[in-house]
């Protein structure tokens, strides 16, 4: 989401007529959850602010962007005397020099300071900034977004790289899966075995001892696979990176999705490493949680 524009007027779109007429804009964008628009430009372009926040609006999705807009119109301005006004400021300083007996004639220049002597016919023309504005604004936003696209390839591609990663050390997991479930049967049965005369005391004595042994070693182990089992946690992983490359390819604006979609995978990965028995599995577990925050990292340049 990071990306910077400048362009001016005299660059685009110049014609005879603007000769006294500069415009600039200048366009920085920022990583950012939400879209957040500041717009900074000349009390005389105030009206067009709407129209210039709808194109961003239109233009991207997240991601701070900073506008600033920078206007010099050298076109001259119609000026006039209110000489009426004028004449009742000399009157009034007159009458009061004559009251404190302060005698001194007022000058030009205190006269044309006074309010409303001078006056600018210089009304605000929000249609002719806009038609000069409208497509150097347009340009820039293009320009910008090129920008956006570039930086955004790039993390696209280290994004893959380590949801590769991801992939791969689930592999290596869901083959120690198997081999961590016959180790917890093992065990299991061991501890029974180790102390069958405690276990065969719970069951009826017209129950061969090796039939109730079995029965409670099958439901011992149905419970402790139940509890430690990350059969459903990797296939839940599967479908999430299944998911992550699709949204991809068919949202031009992922980012959002993304970032739920790593918070989904995240809480698998601590259910995977917070059942693992195994030194292997857990090694894994440590990689994919680093390769999960280098995408989180990237995700924050992706709108």
């Amino acid at each position: 989401m990071t990306g910077y524009a400048y362009k001016t007027l005299d660059a685009v779109h110049a014609t005879a007529s603007t000769e006294e007429l500069s415009l600039s804009v200048e366009i920085k964008s920022y990583n950012s959850r939400f879209l957040e628009v500041f717009v900074n430009i000349p009390p005389s372009l105030a009206g067009l602010e709407l129209k210039i926040r709808e194109i961003v609006i239109n233009a991207i999705r997240r991601g701070k962007v900073e506008i600033g807009i920078k206007l010099k119109d050298n076109t001259s301005i119609p000026i006039s005397i209110n000489k009426k006004t004028a004449k009742a400021y000399l009157q009034a300083i007159t009458a009061l020099s004559e009251t404190l007996h302060l005698y001194e004639e007022p000058s030009l220049s205190l006269l044309l300071s006074m309010s409303g002597v001078i006056e600018t016919n210089q009304s605000r023309n929000d249609d002719f900034y806009w038609e000069k504005l409208e497509p150097l604004f347009r340009s820039t936003i293009t320009q910008l977004n090129n920008e956006r696209v570039r930086e955004g390839t790039y993390a696209q591609t280290h994004i893959f790289s380590f949801l590769s990663a991801l992939e791969k050390s689930l592999e290596v997991i869901e083959h120690f899966a198997h081999e961590e479930e016959n180790i917890l049967k093992e065990r299991v049965r061991g501890r029974f075995i180790a102390y069958f005369t405690e276990i065969a005391g719970n069951y009826s004595a017209d129950i061969p001892a090796d039939v109730a042994i079995g029965n409670r070693i099958f439901a011992e182990v149905a419970a402790v696979l139940m509890k430690f089992t990350i059969a459903e946690e990797i296939s839940r992983l599967k479908a999430h990176f299944m998911e992550f490359r699709a949204e991809i390819k068919r949202n031009p604006s992922p980012g959002k999705k993304l970032d739920f979609l790593c918070q989904e995978i995240n809480r698998e990965i601590n259910t995977i490493g917070s059942k693992a028995y195994q030194l292997e599995v857990s090694c894994e577990v440590v990689s994919m949680k680093d390769a999960l925050e280098n995408i989180r990292e990237q995700l924050r340049n992706i709108e």
